[in-house]
């Protein structure tokens, strides 16, 4: 399918034609993979990065035979990899994809049309203007959330590979890609405290991002969570942007 827009005139119980469905095709396939795998590689990152920083009771018993924060911290280790390999990914997919691929990866704030809609969108998040403008990918507002999400993964990335490093040594690459992180915090329970409020950044992002992503489905009139489903943005009405 083509990111053309498609005209869907729908009939009612009455024989009467119904307002159209105006569909555009905004999110690739690859896009909305990375979209959900990030989602899930994030939840086990959260869970098990807060077992480690608050670790279970001891349990009783030979040590040998009680491997359960191994087994966490093997978990945290695996998901942070398949972040890791998303992200570098979807950088590639930014290149390759369409516009809307690469949209979140920078804020064009030349654009004096773009820096007011993140004026009218705040608006219209707080609930002070009638109805929200037409946006085929993310709304201006969302464009800056998302760009500093992107900012806020690559600072987690950051510190959990010099965290890590401590684990493999300074004759591994983790420590010379990242160990230039213990010039800035050379004691590294610093590194440890701010990855640890990163961690909570992100779950407040995460919270937002669904009330947002489901209110803007119910009340804006355009498919949120579907669109990066099927990757179809469809706008239930006929409103002009």
């Amino acid at each position: 399918m083509t990111e053309a827009t498609q005209i869907h005139g729908v009939l009612d119980g009455h024989g009467e034609r119904a307002a159209p469905l105006q569909t555009v095709y905004v999110y690739e396939a690859p896009v909305r993979l990375w979209h959900w795998v990030n989602a899930l590689a994030i939840i086990v990152l959260a869970l098990t990065g807060f077992f480690i920083a608050s670790p279970l009771p001891s349990t009783p018993g030979e040590a040998s035979a009680n491997f359960l924060m191994g087994y966490i911290r093997f978990a945290h280790f695996a998901a942070g990899y398949v972040l890791v390999a998303g992200l570098l990914l979807r950088l590639y997919w930014a290149l390759a994809g369409n516009t809307y691929a690469r949209q979140i990866f920078y804020l064009p704030l030349w654009d004096r049309k773009w820096l007011w809609g993140v004026f009218y969108e705040l608006r219209w998040y707080l609930f002070l203007v009638a109805r929200p403008q037409k946006y085929i990918g993310h709304n201006p507002l969302a464009h800056v959330a998302m760009f500093a999400f992107m900012l806020l993964l690559a600072f987690m990335v950051v510190t959990g590979f010099a965290l890590y490093s401590e684990g493999a040594g300074r004759d591994s690459w983790q420590f010379k890609l990242f160990g230039w992180v213990f010039a800035i915090w050379p004691n590294s329970q610093d590194i440890h405290t701010w990855h640890h409020v990163g961690m909570w950044l992100v779950v407040v992002f995460v919270i937002v991002h669904i009330y947002s992503a489901v209110r803007e489905d119910i009340v804006s009139r355009q498919s949120m969570i579907s669109a990066m489903i099927s990757g179809e943005r469809t706008f239930r009405d006929e409103h002009d942007e």
